[in-house]
């Protein structure tokens, strides 16, 4: 499942990325396999989403979530 595909309130974990470009720059962020991530809220028309992710708000374009495999 991909980060892009939850809803606002879901909690996941951080699995894996699909794109290598986009790993590093994630990762950076705070975006670490086997860290809980959380959908805090989603724009209108669905882009960008806001989440919460090492005790930090993010917001991330729908494409770079769509690179974040997460399990439920």
């Amino acid at each position: 499942m991909k980060l892009s595909e939850l809803r606002q309130g879901d909690r996941a974990k951080i699995k894996a990325f699909q794109s290598p470009d986009l790993q590093l720059k994630l990762m950076e962020m705070g975006c670490i396999p086997g860290e809980e991530i959380v959908v805090e809220q989603v724009a209108p028309l669905g882009d960008p989403i806001s989440v919460r992710v090492a005790g930090y708000s993010l917001s991330l374009r729908k494409s770079e979530a769509g690179e974040i495999i997460i399990e439920k």
